[in-house]
């Protein structure tokens, strides 16, 4: 570093993140963003896509609300040097800009996702000659105030009953943990009316012919499960895999089970096939009843509908094709891929929240709520990538959720050195960190290209 002493270093308390800045510079990400997204807004000193990067990397860093511009990236010079377009505007600022918004700016900023998801993502680089697309989709709540536009009551799950907001609808590539879709509707939508919008938008952006929707599985929770929505898919050509929207029509429906079969995974649950014919769909299925021991000993029930033949159940649960002949076996991997939505989308969902705040920021404009829950998909997918991306050189990072990513890796302090007014030539990440040295060796791998350095050392 004896070059690199001519200018003053610049500190970070994010320098591992400052790191990953340069990357996203190179790449320039921002770009279609930056080209399509045309916000009516005087520029004064920063431009509206400068405020719109400023309110990304604060996600990125942690930010749970739009006051903490002001603390993570308008206090931090050495972020701004390497996210390259980002600005020292003052929250307010990036307020105003958000507030500026309007529907015509949403559907620029979801044609600047459709560019960027494109080119980055795997999802839209699936084979689906060698495995299923798998599409997971649901919705969450997200509370807000009374004044807010299109905030209704509505469910929000473990809140009080009267409680405001808007929903959220999200479509996730579950294989690479990949937001397709993310959505926002009023407070009282539920997913048997946003189904069809969101698979949709799906069908948009992964550029769907009838063989790539052969071959996508669209999982979904009961709230989808309508015999409409299931007969919208099929009709479509998905395959289909899905809880029955309707508790008393899956519990006549369990009266039909001639055998039961306990649960190894769930001690109070019990599986069976649905013997019924099946004619209200619009392709063939198969239905596999639940039932599930209340505290008065009496039976609930639930019927997932699926279209998947046994052999794609038994590949996707990794099962071994010897056991197809079995049909209680088989009942349990219908029962046990189904479980696996925990791990999916709802896995997700968790992690935005605690990771990255996804209903922590509100905003009273329906617009500028959209906007900012398109910045926190974006977030989403780049740490997914960032993630891709250093796991090349060190490959137990593939383990890290989005929490362990913003709250763990990239929070390391270090200084940045300068090899020229405008260039980084080393980042020294500080050696107490407990995770400094492993991110300095993937951010290292990272940067080769840049010809920059990342050290660990004394900050």
């Amino acid at each position: 570093m004896s070059n690199q002493n001519q200018l003053p270093p610049t500190y970070s308390p994010r320098a591992s993140l400052a790191a990953l800045g340069l990357k996203l510079a190179e790449l320039d990400l921002f770009a279609p963003i930056r080209k399509l997204v045309t916000i009516q807004q005087k520029t004064v000193k920063y431009s509206p896509d400068q405020k719109l990067y400023s309110a990304f990397v604060n996600i990125l860093a942690g930010g749970k609300r739009l006051v903490e511009v002001n603390k993570l990236v308008r206090a931090d010079p050495l972020l701004q040097r390497t996210f390259s377009g980002i600005s020292a505007a003052e929250q307010s600022g990036v307020q105003k800009t958000l507030d500026a918004c309007n529907e015509t700016n949403v559907n620029q900023m979801y044609e600047a996702l459709q560019q960027i998801f494109r080119t980055y993502s795997q999802a839209y680089r699936h084979d689906y000659h060698q495995n299923w697309q798998l599409l997971d989709i649901d919705m969450t709540g997200a509370p807000c105030g009374r004044k807010a536009a299109m905030a209704t009551k509505g469910f929000f799950s473990g809140l009080r009953h009267n409680q405001r907001g808007r929903q959220m609808g999200r479509v996730l590539a579950t294989h690479y943990q990949e937001i397709v879709v993310d959505r926002l509707y009023a407070g009282t939508v539920q997913l048997n009316t946003a189904l069809p919008d969101l698979v949709g938008a799906a069908e948009k952006i992964l550029a769907f012919d009838a063989y790539k929707r052969y071959r996508t599985i669209c999982r979904v929770d009961a709230g989808g499960g309508t015999l409409k929505d299931v007969n919208w898919l099929l009709d479509r050509g998905y395959q289909v895999h899905c809880k029955d929207y309707s508790s008393q029509r899956a519990t006549v429906l369990a009266k039909s089970v001639k055998e039961w079969v306990a649960d190894p995974l769930h001690s109070d649950r019990e599986v069976g096939w649905v013997t019924l014919a099946t004619t209200e769909y619009v392709c063939p299925i198969r239905r596999i009843a639940l039932r599930f021991k209340k505290g008065n000993d009496h039976w609930n029930y639930a019927v997932i509908i699926s279209s998947l033949p046994t052999w794609a159940i038994l590949e996707l649960t990794g099962e071994p094709f010897e056991v197809a002949s079995d049909q209680l076996v088989v009942a349990l991997a219908f029962a046990h891929f189904y479980d696996q939505r925990g791990g999916g989308v709802e896995t997700e969902f968790k992690e935005d929240k605690d990771g990255l705040g996804l209903t922590s920021r509100n905003k009273k404009s329906f617009s500028g709520q959209e906007m900012l829950m398109l910045l926190g998909t974006l977030a989403h997918n780049v740490l997914i990538w960032a993630r891709e991306w250093l796991k090349v050189v060190v490959p137990k990072l593939q383990r890290y959720g989005l929490k362990r990513l913003v709250r763990d890796l990239l929070t390391i302090s270090g200084f940045g050195y300068w090899a020229n007014e405008k260039q980084i030539g080393t980042i020294v990440l500080n050696q107490t960190d407990p995770y400094s040295k492993t991110m300095a060796q993937a951010l290292a791998g990272l940067l080769a290209g840049q010809a920059v350095a990342v050290e660990v050392g004394q900050t």
